[in-house]
């Protein structure tokens, strides 16, 4: 299938490792430029290296959670070009109780998870609204719908993402610009396999047992009963970016494994 990608420029936050950099890979597999982004010159600079051989790379490091950096970045993405999809998955979590997480933090959720779309989305937008056409995908998670108790800031950040992509889908109507969000469910990632490594051998398990066990106990629902691939969640958003798929605006859609148990 010709997802009708070819030469156009594509943003990727977040995109030095995970769902970001899978994202990046599968743009470029389709014909697309990409600006991978991440926090430091090096680490940016080492994946665009790494993927180079795909296609028109381009790096732009900055730390998004922070305004003045995030507007120094802008500029230098509107130097490289008309953007024509904005993927914002830049986004971390953390497993602690309620009870221990400071206002320090929750603030930290909010800046990082959410306003780093916002200040994307609030630039970024107009433009595309103005020519009448492009793509805004914003990574949510199955815990803004179902919000996990160890990981209640997280959750909160992630609903918040699904309800700001449907607020500006509204603002699309008649034009070929579309806003969905895309809601990964547990997904194998660099940082959750150390996770997963360290609590196996914490409790003296074989790491596929425990992650099976994981699934059991934890994650019943999981239709699948186990971690989607980095590849899996990236091949979605792709295909949403494209003309294809241009009837599809204002979703959450799930990549969730059927966790979410509703309709």
């Amino acid at each position: 299938m010709d997802l009708q990608l070819q030469n156009k420029l594509v943003l990727v936050t977040g995109s030095t490792g995970g769902i970001g950099k899978a994202t990046a890979r599968a743009f470029l597999e389709e014909g697309a430029s990409v600006i991978i982004n991440g926090r430091t010159e090096e680490k940016v600079q080492s994946i665009v290296n790494e993927l180079s051989s795909l296609g028109s790379v381009y790096g732009v490091a900055a730390d998004l959670s922070k305004q003045d950096e995030s507007k120094k970045f802008i500029e230098k993405v509107d130097r490289i070009g008309e953007l024509n999809v904005l993927v914002n998955n830049l986004g971390f979590f953390e497993v602690k109780a309620f009870e221990d997480v400071t206002d320090e933090e929750w603030m930290e959720y909010f800046h990082v998870n959410v306003l780093s779309a916002i200040r994307l989305c609030r630039h970024f937008l107009p433009k595309m609204l103005k020519r009448g056409n492009g793509r805004i995908l914003n990574l949510a998670s199955e815990a803004g719908v179902k919000p996990l108790p160890h990981m209640i800031p997280y959750s909160m950040t992630k609903t918040a993402i699904i309800s700001l992509s449907r607020g500006l889908a509204e603002l699309t109507k008649g034009t070929n610009v579309t806003v969905n969000s895309i809601l990964p469910g547990p997904t194998w990632t660099e940082g959750v396999e150390n996770y997963m490594k360290g609590a196996a051998k914490a409790e003296g398990k074989d790491l596929d047992a425990y992650v099976r066990d994981y699934f059991k106990v934890n994650e019943p629902t999981s239709l699948i009963q186990r971690y989607a691939k980095v590849e899996e969640v990236a091949s979605t958003i792709v295909y949403l970016a494209s003309e294809k798929a241009s009837a599809i605006n204002g979703t959450a859609q799930r990549v969730e494994g059927g966790i979410i148990r509703s309709l």
